[in-house]
């Protein structure tokens, strides 16, 4: 799993021009789903998104997490291309992305990991959507699966 996390002041996903999902201050996540992940290591990038300490506590250090924000919230997108390599050439090399049908379940367990916790505003899996945010710092970060700390 491979996800970069933003935080926000703002952010909306449209499909098809409707808005679907829209948070004010909180975590725009992309999540990108690849091959040999499971819930295991889906639960610990959750538990991990929603603890990590990036927002501004009273003294302007990043030392409060989503979870600590008055009215926190998180917008996922499901982002097949962030399990793309590009190493050589000019085309990106999808192998590594999981299938379709697997990777919306275990999308679907990420998001409700996470909702168990905070209010998490989705896109929809497999369409093309129009996203908007306004990033806060800019504060962005990846995260990405490594099994010898699960």
């Amino acid at each position: 799993m491979r996800i970069v996390v933003q935080r926000v002041s703002s952010a909306d996903v449209k499909v098809n021009s409707k808005i679907v999902g829209k948070i004010g201050t909180g975590l725009l996540i992309y999540a990108g789903i690849e091959k040999g992940d499971s819930e295991r290591e889906i639960e610990f990038v959750a538990e991990k998104v929603l603890n990590l300490r990036i927002f501004p506590d009273e003294d302007d250090k990043m030392d409060r997490a989503v979870l600590d924000v008055p009215g926190g919230a998180i917008l996922s997108i499901s982002q097949f291309t962030l399990a793309s390599f590009i190493r050589k050439g000019r085309r990106p090399d999808f192998s590594n992305a999981l299938e379709p049908e697997k990777a919306e379940k275990l999308y679907d367990h990420f998001c409700e990991k996470l909702s168990s916790k905070i209010k998490v505003e989705r896109g929809i899996f497999g369409a093309m959507m129009d996203i908007s945010s306004v990033n806060d710092g800019p504060v962005t970060f990846i995260i990405e699966k490594n099994f010898n700390n699960i």
